[in-house]
């Protein structure tokens, strides 16, 4: 593809997505170029790169159209806007690109031209920006995140514009990390040790691991170290019973099961039965084999887990939210219409508490975690359900993860990662023992 192609292709990609917005961006693209396969690898590195900048640019952008006159429904002046600010071309070679040539978008007109002059030299942010939009925040989550954060609410706001870095979890129950990490080399990709998780690897944004053979046979698995984290706060050991509640496709399943060394069991639980299947897949790949997927919009799984009171040393609960912590993976969620409210996600997250509350065991731990900035889906729900609970008590994060006592990662006795201080999604977690009776 020429590059002029190449900006036609973003443009006619943004004003579809803008039309489906209720779709998640990563299934809207993956669908896009799964049903184009001539376009090739580079050609859809390049426009999937320019989307997501657009969209990690979606407030600053449409604040510079309304400046310029532009009209937020045209994806061409989009599209004009975001190569202007991004400073990689000048006037003329954005002039050029727009050529009027067949599969090239077609030639600037008077007020695009106008536009791109007042644009070219100008960054991003502007003095004039509301606090807000200069940092991307949306305003149904402004004022929460950032009580939520206090100082650190610029430094993590703009870290969430960037591209978020990726980690991979080492499976040990096939090489140490050393091991993974050796083999990864051999093929080209230097690692660093994860800061947080003694089974992560960091490494660096654009490589190739699918093509690796520690990918390929399972000894590594993409997963963020933050994530990670979260499973470890189970605790978990040979031998126990364990509930991942919201288990999703089993990303934190398969920590547990690691961490288990396939001694024990597991029950993942989700509303979605076909993200649950899409983990079988992960789990053979893993060599785990004591996980039970129970999908819960099975009436029968549902009265299975009505008789399992008191049974399970551990329920994990990664809690449906806003997401709000992913924003630099998921920049649209700060925009997308057609989710849940935020009261909606409270509602259901203090419903889900109340109901795994009675499956742990005397001595249990129940483990709330999201991958939210906002307090009211964080510390909120656990003050709530201490006031309707009183048989659980929080128990600091320090006691089983003790290499986070001195961490910035704590806040009081739970959980909290996030961008600018760990390089990590944001996440929270909260770790709640019930008490004997």
């Amino acid at each position: 593809m020429k590059q002029s192609a190449r900006i036609e292709t973003t443009i006619s990609v943004w004003n579809h997505l803008m039309e489906h917005s209720t779709l998640p961006m990563d299934k809207f693209c993956g669908d896009f170029f799964r049903n184009n396969r001539f376009i090739g690898s580079k050609d859809r590195a390049d426009i999937a790169g320019r989307l997501y900048g657009m969209m990690r640019h979606y407030a600053r952008l449409g604040w510079w159209l309304d400046r310029c006159g532009l009209d937020r429904e045209t994806g061409r002046h989009w599209v004009v806007a975001f190569l202007a600010l991004e400073g990689a071309y000048g006037a003329a070679q954005i002039t050029d690109l727009f050529c009027g040539e067949q599969y090239a978008p077609a030639e600037l007109d008077d007020l695009e031209a106008k536009a791109l002059a007042t644009l070219i030299g100008q960054s991003f942010t502007h003095p004039d920006m509301p606090e807000n939009i200069a940092l991307e925040c949306p305003d149904w989550a402004y004022d929460g995140i950032k009580a939520s954060l206090g100082a650190d609410f610029v430094d993590e706001m703009t870290a969430m514009q960037t591209p978020a870095t990726l980690h991979v979890r080492v499976n040990t129950m096939k090489r140490t990390r050393d091991e993974a990490k050796a083999s990864l080399k051999k093929d080209g990709i230097e690692t660093e040790d994860g800061a947080l998780s003694p089974v992560a690897l960091r490494l660096p944004a654009s490589v190739y691991l699918s093509q690796t053979e520690a990918f390929r046979k399972g000894w590594v698995e993409i997963q963020d170290e933050g994530s990670q984290v979260l499973a470890l706060l189970c605790g978990a050991a040979p031998g126990m019973q364990i509930l991942d509640y919201c288990a999703g496709g089993g990303g934190k399943t398969l920590v547990l099961a690691d961490m288990m060394r396939g001694k024990g069991r597991i029950v993942a639980m989700d509303l979605d039965a076909r993200r649950l299947e899409r983990g079988k897949k992960r789990y053979v790949k893993a060599g785990i084999h004591n996980v039970e997927l129970r999908p819960l919009d099975d009436e029968k799984q549902r009265k299975w887990l009505r008789r399992q009171k008191d049974k399970f040393d551990c329920v994990l609960v990664d809690a449906p939210c806003s997401g709000s912590g992913t924003w630099r993976r998921n920049p649209d969620l700060r925009w997308r219409g057609g989710a849940p409210s935020l009261d909606e996600l409270m509602a259901t997250q203090a419903e889900i508490l109340t109901r795994v509350a009675a499956y742990v065991k005397p001595g249990g731990a129940l483990v709330y975690a999201t991958c939210s900035l906002l307090p009211q889906e964080n510390e909120t729900q656990i003050a709530k359900f201490l006031e309707s609970h009183p048989d659980f008590a929080v128990e600091p994060v320090s006691k089983i993860l003790p290499a986070l006592a001195a961490d910035a990662g704590m806040r009081g006795d739970a959980l909290s990662l996030s961008p600018h201080r760990h390089g990590t999604d944001g996440f929270f977690a909260c770790r709640l023992i019930k008490q004997a009776a």
